[in-house]
């Protein structure tokens, strides 16, 4: 099974940070964030596609064609045209299902072997303000409706973690523009859950790295979420 990992993008909210370096490339404790990322994985996954852009050799230098027996793959996203954009460049790569997440956040084991269980599904974190994201509507069952972005009377308090496992059906969908020159993958995959359930699985061992203060807190969680 494959993985593809979105590690194209500077992180401009990195400030000079970024200057030399991708964001999923800072150090955690003498570690970039794309090596937690890959221990992280289990067993199931033996192929990794890393979708690079920003200053891609440094990943390609660092981690090679393989990652402790596991291949690995760079496709370059040219067009940074949003994460939907990013998938489509893996839709010949990838097999009848696979995993994809994002370069720049900390996830753990038991989160991405748990996702494993269904064939479409999203890992989603509950935050307290939830009105400043996209939140997922999801019936009784806890399968996603629809996506709500930023709404004034939010229909649940459970955002998006940027962790998917996803089945090839997703490419026979034509890719939901999010602005003039981008696609969003999780739009896409709400337009899916209209005619496959997409489970949204919850998690509290979820951690965002989007600017300095969030990589120097994700030292503690490193302990917190024992990676």
């Amino acid at each position: 099974m494959q993985v593809v990992i979105l590690a194209a993008g500077r992180g401009t909210r990195m400030k000079n940070l970024t200057d030399e370096i991708p964001k999923p490339m800072l150090k955690i404790k003498g570690k970039p964030i794309l090596e937690y990322k890959l221990n992280a994985l289990p067993d199931e996954v033996d192929e990794i596609i890393f979708i690079v852009g920003y200053r891609r050799g440094k990943i390609e230098e660092y981690f090679g064609d393989n990652f402790k027996g596991k291949k690995i793959r760079y496709v370059v996203q040219e067009n940074l045209n949003g994460t939907g954009g990013a998938i489509l460049l893996a839709k010949n790569l990838v097999g009848d299902k696979f995993l994809v997440m994002m370069g720049d956040d900390l996830y753990h084991p038991d989160d991405i072997k748990n996702i494993l269980s269904y064939d479409n599904a999203i890992l989603a974190s509950k935050v307290e303000n939830p009105s400043q994201f996209g939140v997922f509507k999801i019936d009784e069952n806890g399968n996603l409706l629809e996506i709500v972005e930023k709404p004034i009377n939010p229909p649940s308090n459970l955002i998006n973690t940027g962790l998917y496992a996803l089945t090839k059906d997703f490419f026979n969908y034509d890719l939901v523009p999010i602005s003039e020159k981008e696609f969003g993958l999780p739009q896409t995959l709400a337009k899916m859950a209209k005619d496959f359930p997409v489970k949204i699985i919850q998690t509290n061992k979820w951690h965002p790295i989007g600017n300095p203060e969030e990589l120097e807190e994700a030292e503690k969680k490193l302990k917190i979420f024992e990676l």
